[in-house]
Parts: structure tokens; C-alpha cells; sequence
């Protein structure tokens, strides 16, 4: 069980867990040859809900990936805001499966999933408001018990403000940060979609993020439409937020950044040159960071 020790302090920017290196979200095109050809790959990333319950083949690459690389699970159908309760046997499978993994962290979404018995196979957005904050701070307190590691909250992609804001979308993360005490899985690309599709500035967005509360980043690529930019995780990471990926490294120091390609799969060599590509710009920034602070 957890301990009562916050993972979240000033502490956190010691810890080994926040900066594991540059890693990738491992996907099934690249399962016989990622361990013969990972150059570059700190770590591995695996989408937790494909291996509750998994099949030999499963296992048996989860195993052999644990042996060589650090993993962290991230999950898609958590469902931390839905009106619903836990699915206690979801919760279950994740303490297994990260017992089998032995990953060291764990994250899933800000919004939600599922309601009133319905899946929707989809990220929902939530209302920013107070009611909210206090449904899902509790239940994240109910997650973080299965499972001595941290637990992040990304901030997800939105194409919708739904109805009663109270507050803007930096205030509402915060709060739920704050008062759960819980890490931020920070998807650059979705800060820049966001700011993009509802008019906001997406430095000042990440300039709000308390530096020790950021353990990972995501970066991904994006397509742009006529009308709006939508998050599809199937092509290479755009200039724009390499530019603001380059300028959170700045704010917060190293951090733990992994590569997600789920759409369009590439060849591994693409995915792994973007990898190196993110490398490059972090130690970029870390340098820049570090003359500043001269």
C-alpha cells in the first residue's frame, strides 16, 4: 500500500522515477524488434489497458521488456472523472499488472471514459468547476493506494469547453493537483492543440505548472484542419511544439519524456530518430537552463 509520504514536493526533483530519460510508447509493429534495435531508448512505455489479462505473447514481451528497460503504464479507460464508481475490477488488474510490469509509475487521463454503465471509447472533457475538483479528488486518492509508485493526471486534448466553467483549464488542474497530491503527466502536444483550438497561450499554460509536479512529458504529432487542430498521435512532432517542449524543459528541468505514435505507425528507425530528435532538444534546453541560472 501506499505510504502517507507525498511523491509531490520540492524532494520529488531528486527522484529517480521523474527523470528516467527519453522513452517511447512501445506498440505491437515493433515488438520482435525493439530489444535487438533501441538505441537511444531509455525506457519503455506500455498502454496498460491492452495487458490486463494478456495472452502469453503479451506477457512474455512485457517480461523480456522489463529485463532491459525501466516501464512505466499509462491508461486510456481509467475514467478518473466519470459519475460512475471505480470499476473495482479495472483497479484490480492494474495493481497486477503493475506488480507483474514492476513499473515504477503509472498514469491515466483527466477526464472520462465511461458513464452510467456506457464505454464511449472516447476521452471526454470535463466542466472546470468546483463540484468536479471535489468529485475526482478522492477518487484519485482511492488510485494512488493500489500501488506503491506515483500516479500522474494528463492533461488531455479538448475540442469543446463543456458548460459552467468556474474556472480556466490551468486553475482547474491545479486545484486537482494541489489538493489530491498527485504528479502531472504534461502532453506538450495537447497543451499546444488546446491553446491553439480555445485561444490561450500555451507558455503561459506550462509557466503555471509547479515544476515538481511535472514527473513526465508526452510529445506526439498533430493534424491541422480548416477549422481546428486535432491530436492523433499519428505523425512526426511538429516545430511549434518542439518549441514549447524546449522552453517546459527550461521550466522545469529534466524530465522523464517519452515518444507516442499510436496512428500511422511508422518503421522503428522513424520513431527511434524522433526520439533522438526530442534527446537533442532537451539537452539543449538544459544548457540554456543551466546559463541562465549562471
Amino acid at each position: 500500500m501506499v505510504s502517507d509520504k507525498s511523491f509531490f514536493n520540492q524532494n520529488s526533483f531528486h527522484d529517480p522515477k521523474r527523470n528516467l530519460g527519453f522513452g517511447i510508447g512501445l506498440r505491437r509493429p515493433h515488438f520482435d524488434e525493439i530489444f535487438t534495435h533501441h538505441q537511444g531508448v531509455d525506457f519503455l512505455e506500455f498502454v496498460s489497458d491492452n495487458y490486463m489479462n494478456c495472452n502469453d505473447r503479451d506477457r512474455e514481451v512485457l517480461e523480456k521488456a522489463g529485463r532491459l528497460f525501466p516501464i512505466v503504464l499509462h491508461g486510456v479507460s481509467l475514467s478518473i472523472g466519470s459519475p460512475d464508481p471505480l470499476n473495482k475490477e479495472y483497479l484490480q488488474n492494474l495493481e497486477k499488472l503493475i506488480e507483474m510490469t514492476n513499473a515504477v509509475v503509472f498514469s491515466d487521463h483527466l477526464s472520462y471514459s465511461s458513464a452510467f454503465g456506457v464505454e464511449y471509447h472516447d476521452l471526454i472533457p470535463l466542466p472546470f468547476t468546483k463540484e468536479v475538483v471535489d468529485h475526482i479528488v478522492p477518487r484519485v486518492k482511492q488510485v494512488q493506494k493500489i500501488a506503491n509508485i506515483p500516479f500522474l493526471l494528463e492533461n488531455p486534448s479538448y475540442y469543446v469547453e463543456m458548460p459552467g466553467a468556474e474556472m480556466t483549464e490551468v486553475e482547474f488542474v491545479l486545484e486537482i493537483l494541489e489538493k489530491s497530491d498527485c504528479g502531472l503527466l504534461l502532453d506538450i502536444n495537447n497543451v499546444y492543440v488546446n491553446a491553439q483550438n480555445h485561444g490561450y497561450d500555451p507558455f503561459e499554460y506550462v509557466d503555471a505548472m509547479p515544476p515538481e509536479r511535472v514527473y513526465q512529458y508526452h510529445m506526439a504529432g498533430h493534424y491541422e484542419g480548416e477549422h481546428c487542430i486535432i491530436d492523433t498521435h499519428g505523425s512526426n512532432i511538429k516545430d511549434e511544439v518542439y518549441r514549447l517542449y524546449e522552453h517546459s524543459i527550461r521550466h522545469t528541468g529534466p524530465v522523464s519524456t517519452i515518444v507516442e505514435w499510436d496512428n500511422e505507425i511508422p518503421p522503428l528507425d522513424e520513431l527511434l530518430g524522433e526520439n533522438r530528435k526530442v534527446r537533442r532538444t532537451s539537452k539543449a534546453a538544459l544548457r540554456e537552463r543551466k546559463r541562465a541560472s549562471a
